[in-house]
């Protein structure tokens, strides 16, 4: 290899390093601190520490029910937080309203889609870049049939009518259409086939390598979350139990034993 080809590799190993462990000295751009949430008088989340830097993928993974979409709902205003507190870019936004929060550079795409089914794929993404007013439409709707080309091809057709894994893709890049400095994606692999699933994670892989995008992704798929992350939590009964780079928890015997032996790869 050339002095040249050695240099790149190693520039882009320190890159992996650098994006793999915490930035020290720098603030997270998202951080959970001693956060509890509640379903009436049912304690949801248990004092919950969570951080996001910039330009990273941080994976939450967890058994169905252990309060993954919790975090994620609370940290976008519904419900609050009734302890604890949660800063976006530097700023408290523990008990801001959801539509407050939705203006801060900061989308999510919801369990379960919620794209609007009668309006069609090109109205929808208009729904996600009313946020910022619209200021971009245009060349957005060029970049998101860049990256999902199956939403080119159904621009017209109303949501409903889409396949689950089309309805994801529409559902993500809706969240993108507002140009967030963060994406948060909940359960973004439910009830799609792997094919689909691996075309997903590719596109969010690509969206952080190219353009830097920082993304929260929880995920009830474990291998595909943290094959993805460069770090990741696990969460169990309303609590983080665990943390580590995406690597060290993949290989962890406790997550190999609890989530991921008999999983589907």
């Amino acid at each position: 290899m050339s002095v040249a080809g050695i240099n790149v590799l190693v520039d882009e190993t320190r890159a992996r390093m650098a994006q793999a462990e915490p930035q020290a000295g720098k603030a997270p751009l998202l951080s959970v601190r001693g956060v509890s949430a509640y379903y009436g008088s049912i304690r949801a989340l248990k004092g919950v520490d969570v951080d996001v830097h910039e330009g990273e993928i941080v994976a939450l993974i967890g058994a169905n029910g252990a309060g993954k979409s919790t975090l994620m709902m609370t940290i976008f205003g519904q419900p609050q937080a009734r302890e604890g507190t949660i800063t976006f870019a530097g700023q408290d936004i523990t008990k801001l309203p959801t539509h407050e929060i939705a203006r801060l550079n900061l989308a999510q795409s919801p369990e379960g889609r919620r794209i609007f089914s009668r309006m069609t794929v090109r109205e929808n993404l208009q729904m996600g870049a009313a946020v910022n007013g619209g200021r971009h439409f245009a060349e957005d709707l060029e970049r998101m049939c860049t990256l999902f080309p199956r939403l080119a091809e159904r621009i017209d057709q109303r949501g409903g009518t889409m396949s689950g894994g089309e309805q994801q893709m529409l559902a993500i890049a809706r969240a993108l259409m507002s140009r967030p400095r963060l994406l948060m994606l909940d359960e973004p692999s439910l009830g799609l086939a792997p094919l689909v699933v691996k075309q997903i994670f590719s596109a969010v892989r690509d969206l952080n390598a190219r353009e830097g995008l920082t993304v929260f992704i929880v995920e009830q798929n474990a291998y595909h979350a943290l094959k993805l992350a460069h770090r990741g939590y696990v969460m169990v009964n309303g609590a983080v139990t665990m943390s580590g780079t995406g690597q060290a928890l993949l290989d962890d015997p406790q997550v190999k034993a609890a989530y991921l032996e008999g999983g589907s790869h």
